[in-house]
């Protein structure tokens, strides 16, 4: 009885909810540090060794830690493909910025001390930048559309229609409060690539790295604690109307969705969610604090714990709506009406009990294997194998 219920179809939905977000949490936690260190390149290296040794922080992982948004992405293709029909037509535009900066970043790797010309480097350093900078800004600003609910529709027979020409549904997207959660976004991964970079280098590096971090941590928690005022008085919330069923057939048209004040009232529903902004909140000045003392790996751990609670909490509030539709509320898409079949998330699961420890065992191996800072004499003296 209880291995059926564990197997139920209701289960297996909420069970890859979980780990989609955890799958996203360790996308931000692991590439987070890469896309914050890429955008701090200009700021923290002044001479062509430092920012050397800012590059070669990441160089060794930058690619491993990618694997966690491929997965992501699998997951959401194979587990949600409502979702990603939906959120690949809808935020095509920004998703193809998206990709062109993570196409830009290993070139930029690759070719950046290729030429010993100061132009040649500076322009690959402003590109490892935009490369970080922006996708880290746009990921802040998707959510935050979001959390608003996203202009598309279901037809009878389930064709999506999305309102608004192309260009729309890019310029459309950067709506004040999508641009503040965008800023969020971007400055916690700046928080998080500074307090890597006092972790793994020393000398000026380090330096800049706290202060420029210390900064970052302050406007994050700033920024988020503004859009939760702003979510509790000036965004309205959904809601499933009336008795529904769980275990019921994956249909996007399954339930009645209706509007509701704020998105807030998930807290008086469950309120033991209230523990992942309080972690958000806490874990940012934890880490302002951290990099202003000086210490190191503390301060990482507190920028992850940070970065869990912003997180965590955008999906706790919102379940069980993974993306709702401002046109038609009908048509949101829920954890309980935009899964693939039950056969499909039992086989999936089962393949990931298998290949999800050996991933984190990798993993760790890889940063127990490369633990230890970077140093200029390192760099110096190894200029032609290093980034």
């Amino acid at each position: 009885m209880i291995l059926h219920e564990l197997l139920s179809y209701e289960f297996l939905r909420v069970v890859w909810w979980l780990l989609l977000g955890v799958l996203l949490i360790g996308f931000a936690l692991t590439d987070g540090f890469d896309m914050g260190v890429g955008a701090l390149i200009p700021f923290v290296g002044k001479t062509d060794v430092e920012r050397r040794v800012a590059i070669n922080t990441v160089g060794p992982v930058w690619e491993g830690n990618q694997v966690w948004f491929i997965l992501g992405g699998g997951a959401i293709f194979a587990a949600w493909p409502p979702l990603y029909a939906v959120s690949f037509s809808g935020f095509y535009l920004a998703m193809f910025v998206v990709l062109a900066a993570f196409i830009v970043r290993p070139v930029a790797f690759k070719y950046r001390s290729k030429r010993d010309d100061p132009r040649w480097r500076s322009a690959w350093d402003w590109a490892l930048f935009a490369s970080g900078a922006i996708p880290a800004l746009l990921f802040g600003v998707a959510v935050g559309n979001v959390i608003q609910g996203v202009p598309f529709h279901f037809t009878d027979d389930l064709h999506t229609i999305y309102e608004g020409a192309w260009y729309i549904k890019f310029i459309g997207l950067l709506d004040p409060f999508s641009i503040l959660a965008g800023v969020v976004s971007l400055s916690m991964l700046v928080m998080h690539g500074g307090a890597w970079l006092t972790l793994k280098t020393e000398g000026p590096v380090q330096t800049r790295a706290r202060a420029i971090g210390s900064v970052a941590a302050l406007v994050a928690v700033g920024a988020y604690a503004l859009a939760g005022v702003w979510l509790a008085f000036g965004i309205e919330g959904y809601r499933i109307v009336g008795d529904y069923v769980t275990g019921g057939p994956s249909n996007p048209l399954h339930f009645e969705v209706e509007r509701t004040a704020s998105w807030l009232s998930a807290y008086s529903d469950r309120p033991w969610i209230v523990i992942a902004p309080v972690l958000g909140i806490l874990g940012g000045l934890l880490t302002f604090l951290g990099l202003r003392a000086g210490r190191e790996v503390s301060t990482l751990l507190f920028s992850k714990l940070a970065i869990l609670g912003v997180i965590s909490s955008v999906g706790l509030t919102m379940f069980p709506f993974i993306m709702p539709s401002s046109s038609d509320p009908r048509s949101s898409l829920t954890v309980w009406n935009a899964s693939s079949s039950h056969l499909t998330l039992f086989i999936m699961l089962v393949v990931t009990v298998i290949f999800m420890p050996l991933i984190l065992a990798y993993t760790t191996w890889v940063y127990r294997v490369l633990w230890g800072k970077v140093t200029e004499a390192e760099v110096t003296e190894n200029s032609h194998s290093v980034y």
